[in-house]
């Protein structure tokens, strides 16, 4: 099945070189196939594609194949997520590149140091730099992945491996242009990993970044102790601002959790998931819905590009694990979206966001102008546009527990602004009492707040407006 998007030719079947473990960890069973494979003709048959037959998905490397195929199909891209900081696990586990070793009895690959339960690759050796790239191109390949997630960087950087991810970065962006190669580099100077070699950066196009997460997640923990409780929104308002050292916010990753701090099995760093840390007595009450809808809401309006971790657009509220046999109960509640109407309704807000952020430029631009903020009142409002050409935005978010029915606010322009989008009609959706503003406001030429012009708006308790000069 060839991907629909890029014209180069390689086989599904297996060829010799994956390297995958022969038992199905991550695959389906043979006598599992047939229930998988029937879904996935009927979606191949949705877009006007053959069927597949049930031994092109054996073994379990053509599932994966399959799956990216169906993702292009969809408008999906696929990102891999790479470890090559450490791989495979110490002496005495056979599935691994350590048991390749020199005729003294030494490590062919690694250094003697170790990394997250692996042994660091030697990043000094010829032979494992080239090796490395060309796993990154054979994923590009084989799978027609649309680029990688690189994990812990700044481990690689700490062992001497800048310069592979110097020559890494260069050799797949030559052979892919379009592909993307996105850094996981904890340090204060993060700009390092997405700038060019030419700059002795990395040569990434994007890295995660702590900024929003951290002024968020602090904000809305401090909005969860109570009505009376001081809530600082200062930093929220900083972390909107593009970061020092970066040439564009796009090269910005933002998210609110994450694979390594909302897990299990690290007891001492686990932090609650969004739903859970609105209101860490009940995540499915107003409070937890409502505070969760403007965390969700500042992610996906601010600058940046706006990551999702698995199940925060639905408010799924449990620690994830990889490893279920042993900490059962932490899978994805898949079922909550037939029965829990807190769910449906959060994925619906989260689907709507997603689409006024691609309907508005403004709301992918670099350009944003937080302009207020009111701790006493916990409201902020920053201003997002279009250099030179307007399109002009103004998000509003409260985390006060009262509607502010005339709340006076400046804007950039006057006349008509469209109420966009108000999550506080998400909440029982569609919901009857809406605290809104009747689709539109009328801003007047008086100035406040450093903006030209002003609006009485009504702002709901808990909540996000975005306010818009169009349609989209």
């Amino acid at each position: 099945m060839p991907n629909p998007f890029d014209p180069t030719p390689r086989s599904l079947g297996y060829n010799g070189t994956d390297m995958f473990s022969p038992e199905v960890d991550y695959g389906v069973e043979e006598p599992d196939l047939p229930r998988y494979l029937k879904t996935v003709n009927q979606l191949l048959a949705d877009r006007g594609r053959p069927p597949l037959a049930l031994q092109d998905l054996v073994p379990q490397v053509n599932q994966l194949k399959a799956f990216v195929d169906l993702c292009h199909l969809y408008g999906m891209a696929v990102i891999f997520d790479v470890v090559y900081n450490h791989a495979g696990g110490f002496f005495g586990d056979t599935q691994n590149l350590y048991q390749f070793r020199d005729e003294r009895g030494g490590q062919l690959y690694f250094t003697p140091d170790g990394w997250a339960g692996g042994l660091i690759f030697d990043f000094d050796n010829d032979g494992v730099r080239q090796f490395l790239i060309d796993n990154a191109r054979f994923f590009l390949d084989e799978y027609h992945v649309d680029g990688f997630r690189y994990d812990e960087v700044s481990v690689m950087d700490r062992f001497g491996g800048w310069h592979l991810c110097q020559d890494l970065t260069s050799t797949v962006k030559h052979h892919r242009p379009a592909s993307l190669h996105h850094a996981e580099f904890w340090t204060d100077q993060q700009f390092w990993a997405v700038r060019s070699s030419e700059e002795d950066g990395a040569g990434f196009d994007t890295v995660l970044s702590p900024g929003i997460r951290d002024a968020v997640r602090n904000a809305l923990e401090q909005a969860a102790v109570g009505a009376d409780a001081p809530v600082n929104l200062d930093a929220v308002r900083d972390s909107l601002r593009r970061p020092f050292g970066f040439a564009a916010a796009g090269q910005n990753v933002q998210c609110l959790e994450t694979h390594d701090r909302q897990r299990v099995q690290n007891d001492n760093d686990r932090e609650p998931r969004i739903a859970s840390l609105a209101d860490s007595t009940d995540s499915r009450s107003w409070y937890a819905r409502s505070r969760s809808r403007v965390a969700n809401g500042l992610l996906l309006t601010a600058p940046g590009l706006p990551m999702l971790f698995m199940g925060q657009e639905f408010l799924e509220d449990k620690f994830w694990t990889d490893d279920p046999d042993n900490h059962s109960g932490h899978l994805i509640w898949w079922d909550g979206l037939n029965s829990d109407r807190s769910m449906q309704d959060h994925l619906k807000f989260t689907r709507d966001l997603i689409w006024l952020r691609r309907r508005h430029p403004a709301l992918q631009s670099e350009s944003v102008n937080p302009f207020y903020v009111n701790n006493d009142n916990r409201i902020l409002a920053f201003h997002r546009w279009v250099e030179g050409i307007g399109r002009d935005i103004v998000v509003v978010a409260s985390l006060n527990e009262s509607t502010f029915n005339q709340y006076e606010l400046g804007f950039p322009q006057s006349g008509r602004w469209l109420e966009a989008f108000n999550s506080d009609y998400y909440d029982h959706f569609p919901n009857p009492w809406t605290a809104g503003n009747g689709g539109a406001i009328v801003a007047s030429s008086l100035p406040r707040d450093g903006m030209p012009s002003s609006a009485m708006i009504r702002i709901p308790a808990n909540s996000l407006l975005v306010f818009s000069r169009d349609r989209g």
